[in-house]
């Protein structure tokens, strides 16, 4: 089983990026998928999650207009959409299975 998260990076205030998170060995279409994140002054923090057939998304308050999860069930690829980015956004950036799998996660940074 793997989740291999890419396209962190650093960013400006304001600016935007695209996170994705390739899985494979387990039936991705059956599984709600869920963003994380965690910076190191504080404790993991649940973003976004999309069900199986994107039906519904539901986001963290603290997201909620800025960022946009969406799903690719051929590909077996999440995505997360990210803009407006502020500095508290900074923090490394992991996807999560319903079935309990956890990528490595990708470091997105945004300066002031």
């Amino acid at each position: 089983v793997q989740l291999v998260e890419s396209g962190g990076g650093v960013v400006q205030f304001g600016g935007a990026l695209r996170l994705s998170c390739a899985a494979s060995g387990f039936p991705f279409v059956r599984n709600t998928m869920n963003w994380y994140r965690q910076s190191p002054r504080q404790e993991r923090e649940w973003v976004a999650n999309i069900s199986r057939f994107s039906a519904t998304t539901d986001y963290a308050d603290s997201v909620k207009g800025r960022f946009t999860i969406s799903r690719d069930n051929r590909k077996n690829i999440l995505y997360l959409q990210m803009t407006n980015l502020k500095p508290e956004d900074t923090a490394v950036y992991i996807c999560n299975s319903e079935s309990g799998y956890w990528g490595q996660g990708t470091q997105v940074t945004v300066s002031a």
